[in-house]
């Protein structure tokens, strides 16, 4: 046998299946070779060694290593030589390694250059999972997790490209088959296996990132605005009696009803601070006045912190840690005073503020403490969302954050609890890392960090359709983290059970229908209402063609129209802030329907759609309530609902340079698009949030 650990070159793929032993290789790589109809390479050391054992005996000593070795390469070019686009490898030169290092504690240099060296497309470490199977030549089934764990740390340590397959054969075939087909597209599109293997563990199907590359490509089509829905005119308006019977019929029904309250809050809270962290970033208080640097940046929003400082909620703690910090802060220059405060404001060693989520910060100044936005979320989730002494709240939170967020929670949960005899139930959930996008530059190249690896953002609140649709409630309200309030507690109170109101009103009015059609005992004059129902109190345009359908058809269509979850969304008047509105839209197909629309949707070069958005009368503050389930109690499956064509190119810089990635469809317009819509008007004391530090200083978050 010729002495040579040369791997030959190949445009094969070739697969290593790397694991202890009894973990289901050999059994895998048969499995593999027969469905792909190509070669697998077996074990040299398994006849090496049975050879060795039956002539005499012998097991297997440090001398062997290089034998087998030699042998292996051979056997694996061998077959190489007659494969069909891939390779299964049963056995490889990084096992023949771990086995010397692990049993004869070394392992050859020319062995261990030449496993490190060895290239395969992609490495399957086998799990222990599977039972440990007795032979001749295989040691105790003892001790199989620091074994297992010392192969893992090998792939990491050699860097190579390894996904663990667990489970039972047949799983294992489907899992491993559905990879290897995923990584044969990957590398067709020029991605590496190393790139393949960072995907797989983000949990982002592949298909996903093709699609994403494809829309980076293509681009996304922007809204087609017909006109600005207005009150009358796609926006239901209301007087205060009306708000405070819909409000009174919400109370009268939700005995009967799972309440449940969503708040989207996992992003931090860097915004907030946007212009203060630039502040510190080119200033310098050595050569350079504070009033200069507002001249010279026009930065009227530092002029306004610095004014009014003494008025935000978090002015006293930052004052008193500034005194014990500097013995001499009375007599220091005013600039310094301020440049210190914004500086202990922002610091990691200290209040660190930018960095954490908006929903720990202090918003609010009490006679007898300051709150948060959760403890504010806890009392309004009290007014509203409270049936039979039991309220449930639930929190998307970033991973990094939950810790933060269940102190917060602890520090109030029980004083509030005690203080209204409810019992609060809070649930928390993550943005699901498979909605991440893959990012690209200005060219649509695959943007890499400094050390090479694939950069990824998150496929924005969109993304929290996968966390509603978990939810297991009859009513959701849904509201922002930042739009809570100091006072008039008891105005959004009615505000919110109105909608709640509303909503049950429409859902009520619509499972009536589906029973009606379910009953198929459906007469004409109850169709026709039906198609009013429809057009006047759901804004729904029916097909120009629909009244030629037979009457059976027309049934199918009415149902398929009614039978959709429900959203109540509360609009504001349009303030000039920025973000989303109400619209008429039509899609490709020609369909009109009520939508809320972000600007960024919009397209801006032309003329008549700028004007269109410019007419607008109100805004979307994120006031919803939802109805997720259907008129028989099931939960809908929302992704069902959502128009995949609304999404968002996003455009952001890393490192300095500009570089794009994918938002999906908005949670309250694009993965919404396909519900039963109401738009109501509610007023602005609604829609208080804090985009800035400096919103703190409006009335809403300022103590009366």
């Amino acid at each position: 046998m010729e002495k040579n650990l040369r791997q030959q070159k190949t445009t094969i793929i070739k697969i290593a299946l790397f694991g202890p032993e009894s973990t289901g290789k050999t059994t895998l790589a048969k499995q593999l070779a027969q469905y792909y109809e190509t070669e697998w390479v077996p074990e040299f050391a398994r006849d090496y060694l049975q050879e060795k054992w039956e002539e005499n005996q012998h097991i297997c000593v440090a001398e062997d290593m290089m034998p087998i070795a030699y042998g292996q390469v051979a056997l694996e070019n061998q077959k190489l030589s007659v494969a069909k686009k891939y390779l299964f490898c049963d056995t490889n030169l990084m096992v023949t390694k771990v086995f010397s290092e692990m049993y004869y504690g070394f392992c050859d240099a020319l062995l261990n250059e030449a496993a490190l060296e060895h290239d395969y497309d992609l490495f399957f470490l086998t799990d222990i999972d599977v039972p440990w199977e007795k032979d001749d030549l295989r040691d105790t089934p003892e001790g199989r997790e620091p074994v297992f764990s010392v192969f893992k740390q090998t792939l990491i340590d050699a860097k190579k490209p390894f996904i663990t397959l667990s489970g039972d054969k047949e799983s294992r075939l489907a899992k491993a088959t559905a990879i290897i087909d995923n990584l044969t597209i990957a590398k067709e599109k020029g991605f590496s296996s190393a790139d393949f293997v960072e995907i797989y563990e983000h949990g982002i199907p592949f298909e996903k990132i093709l699609k994403q590359l494809k829309i980076f490509k293509n681009g996304i089509a922007k809204s087609n605005l017909i006109s600005p829905a207005t009150v009358n005119k796609g926006i239901l308006s209301l007087t205060e009696r009306d708000f405070e019977e819909k409000a009174n019929f919400f109370d009268l029904q939700k005995a009967a009803l799972k309440l449940k309250k969503f708040v989207p809050a996992s992003g931090a809270a860097s915004r907030m601070f946007k212009f203060l962290t630039a502040f510190l970033n080119d200033f310098d208080i050595q050569t350079e006045t504070i009033n200069a640097y507002i001249n010279r940046k026009k930065d009227s929003n530092l002029s306004i912190f610095i004014v009014a400082m003494d008025k935000f909620p978090f002015f006293e703690a930052l004052d008193k840690k500034l005194r014990e910090i500097y013995p001499d802060f009375e007599t220091l220059d005013r600039d310094y005073k301020n440049y210190y405060f914004i500086k202990l404001l922002l610091s990691s060693d200290y209040f660190d503020f930018a960095n954490k989520p908006k929903a720990v910060l202090p918003f609010h100044q009490y006679t007898t403490h300051i709150a948060n936005p959760i403890e504010e979320h806890l009392n309004e989730c009290l007014h509203y969302a409270t049936a039979n002494q039991v309220s449930n709240l639930h929190f998307t939170v970033s991973e990094a954050h939950q810790n933060q967020f269940e102190k917060a929670v602890a520090s109030v949960k029980e004083k509030v609890e005690k203080a209204s005899g409810v019992q609060i139930k809070i649930g928390y959930s993550y943005q699901n890392k498979s909605t991440d996008s893959i990012t690209v530059d200005v060219k649509n190249k695959i943007v890499r960090d400094s050390k090479g690896a694939l950069v990824f953002r998150p496929g924005g609140h969109g993304a929290l359709i996968e966390n509603l649709n978990e939810l297991d409630a009859d009513i959701i309200f849904i509201k922002n983290i930042d739009n809570v309030i100091q006072n008039h507690i008891d105005k959004i109170t009615l505000y919110k059970k109105a909608l709640a109101g509303v909503l049950i009103e429409i859902q009520q009015k619509v499972f009536g229908y589906l029973e009606v059609i379910e009953s198929q005992k459906i007469k004409e004059n109850e169709l026709e209402e039906m198609v009013v129902f429809l057009t006047q109190k759901l804004n729904i345009q029916m097909t120009k063609d629909f009244d030629k359908f037979t009457f059976e058809n027309k049934i199918i269509k009415i149902e398929s129209l009614l039978n959709r979850p429900i959203r109540v969304c509360g609009m504001v008047k349009n303030e000039g802030e920025p973000g989303g509105g109400p619209f008429w839209v039509m899609n490709s197909k020609g369909k009109i329907s009520l939508q809320i629309v972000e600007a960024s949707q919009v397209d801006l070069t032309n003329k008549k759609q700028l004007e269109i958005l410019a007419e607008a009368t109100h805004f979307n503050p994120v006031d919803l309530v939802c109805g997720i389930k259907n008129y028989k109690n099931e939960k809908f499956n929302l992704g069902e609902f959502v128009d995949s064509k609304a999404g968002f190119i996003v455009e952001k810089s890393v490192d300095g340079k500009a570089v794009k990635s994918y938002e999906l469809p908005g949670l309250w317009n694009g993965a919404m698009a396909n519900w039963l819509t109401i738009f109501v008007a509610v007023p602005l004391i609604t829609f208080n949030p804090v985009k800035t530090v400096n919103d703190l200083l409006k009335p809403a978050h300022q103590p009366q």
